[in-house]
C-alpha cells in the first residue's frame, strides 16, 4: 500500500503538470473564459468578446500538487510488511 500511494502521488504530479503545460501553462489564476479582439466589419471599430475557456492556472497546479504531497505523506503511514525467516 505505501508503495502504490507513492506511485499515485507521483502520477498525479506529472498528469498535473503535462496538463497545464498543453492548455497553455497560464502563470495567473485559473480562467473559464478568453477574451478576443474582434473587428467589427461594417465601422471597423475594436471590440472584444469572450469565448468559453478553461485555463488552468497556478492555484490548479498548486492544488494538485499539495493534494499529491498529501498522497505521498499518507504514504508513510503504512509499515513495511515484516518477513520472517
Amino acid at each position: 500500500m505505501k508503495r502504490f500511494l507513492q506511485m499515485l502521488a507521483v502520477v498525479v504530479m506529472l498528469a498535473t503538470g503535462v496538463t497545464w503545460a498543453a492548455t497553455g501553462a497560464n502563470r495567473g489564476w485559473t480562467k473559464t473564459e478568453a477574451a478576443i479582439k474582434t473587428l467589427d466589419p461594417v465601422t471597423e471599430i475594436e471590440g472584444i468578446t469572450y469565448q468559453k475557456k478553461f485555463q488552468p492556472g497556478v492555484d490548479f497546479l498548486g492544488a494538485a500538487f499539495g493534494g499529491s504531497l498529501m498522497l505521498f505523506g499518507a504514504s508513510f503511514l503504512f509499515r513495511k510488511k515484516q518477513t520472517t525467516k
